[in-house]
């Protein structure tokens, strides 16, 4: 199996295992030595993955790091492991302890499930504070693959990741200072706004907060527009895929078959999809995601099964309404516009997590 194969099939390893998981100990040997293991490390080889690595800080003797990967002989990266269940804001310190005492020019801190990898940018010989690449597993992206697949024992190239760690450190600060601003702009950025010819008299600060939601507003209706307009490019590529009324009822159906219907599947309930996609795809490969047809509602489904539906959409003539199901009762919501199943974001999400402990 190649990489992106063995990784996506550790991010369904983590599902499987997270909530039996309740020690740190546990949490390296369940998910973190197999994490190793992909990229492609000997982690029962202490020359290659040293357990308990010793990095002797100042006075201070005996301080341990969890592993150290070696390479030549050398360490190269330094790991700090925590438990699955534990945040990893408040312990990057121990590292930043260890980071100037070793050769290694890598260091990252894990709870199994998100990954840290920081370097020396700023200063050199000291951790930086912030990461140049965070990576949740359980959101993975594909871009992040190929970036993960650079500290593989295969690709690994200290220089070649060090040159680009600065951008991809400054990449990561710029999207979320713009995610922040979409979210609550700052009064600089409304201001700013403001400037370019849509307010020519003073900004007082009573103008600037009458501004804020509206330059708020603005930006979702942005958002929407662009991912509108991606889903009607997906709409000219996509071949409508429909199921019959017995297929349905089928729960081990492959609704990929090819079958005769007299269903159309329509633009508004393709739309419908391609929304629910986008609104789970930073938590799950969309690719998991597809739908079946039927005469009396348009299901969207989980894994190809019928019985895993995350909503279902009902269209008639004069009235449009979605479907969840919610503490085990489904809940139909009344809406008026395709667009409105944005609104039902948490709830899909909610729909999605039951789903998938299951």
């Amino acid at each position: 199996m190649e990489f992106e194969g063995l990784i996506k099939s550790h991010v369904q390893r983590i599902k499987t295992l997270k909530n039996d998981i309740l020690t740190e100990e546990a949490t390296k040997t369940s998910l973190i030595m197999p994490f190793f293991r992909i990229l492609g490390y000997d982690v029962f080889n202490p020359n290659e993955f040293m357990p308990e690595f010793v990095a002797d800080v100042g006075l201070k003797k005996g301080e341990k790091v969890d592993y150290a990967i070696k390479l030549d002989n050398e360490p190269v990266i330094l790991v700090e492991c925590k438990s699955i269940n534990e945040k990893l804001e408040k312990h990057d310190s121990q590292l930043y302890r260890y980071f100037g005492t070793t050769t290694a020019k890598f260091a990252i801190l894990t709870n199994g499930i998100v990954y840290r990898f920081y370097t020396d940018i700023d200063e050199v010989n000291k951790m930086d504070e912030a990461p140049f690449l965070e990576i949740n597993l359980l959101e993975l992206r594909d871009e992040q693959i190929a970036k993960l697949q650079h500290f593989t024992k295969e690709k690994f190239d200290r220089d070649a990741i060090y040159d680009s760690a600065e951008g991809l450190k400054n990449e990561a600060q710029i999207r979320q200072i713009i995610k922040d601003e979409i979210e609550n702009p700052s009064d600089e950025l409304v201001k700013f706004i403001l400037g370019k010819g849509v307010y020519n008299r003073v900004k007082t600060q009573a103008v600037i907060e009458k501004y804020t939601p509206i330059v708020k507003n603005a930006f979702d209706y942005i958002i929407k527009e662009m991912l509108s307009k991606k889903i009607e490019t997906a709409f000219a590529n996509t071949e409508p895929v429909s199921t019959t009324e017995s297929q349905a009822d089928n729960e081990d159906t492959n609704i990929n078959d090819e079958v005769e219907s007299n269903i159309v599947t329509t633009e508004e309930e393709l739309e419908a999809y391609y929304i629910v996609r986008a609104i789970l795809s930073k938590y799950i490969d969309v690719e998991r995601i597809s739908y079946s047809d039927k005469e009396s509602y348009f299901a969207i489904i989980l894994d190809e099964r019928i019985t895993k539906w995350l909503c279902r959409i009902y269209i008639k003539k004069n009235k449009k309404s979605i479907a969840i199901v919610e503490n085990g009762e489904k809940i139909k919501y009344t809406i008026e516009n395709i667009s409105d199943i944005y609104g039902y974001a948490d709830k899909l999400v909610q729909r999605l997590q039951a789903l998938d402990m299951k």
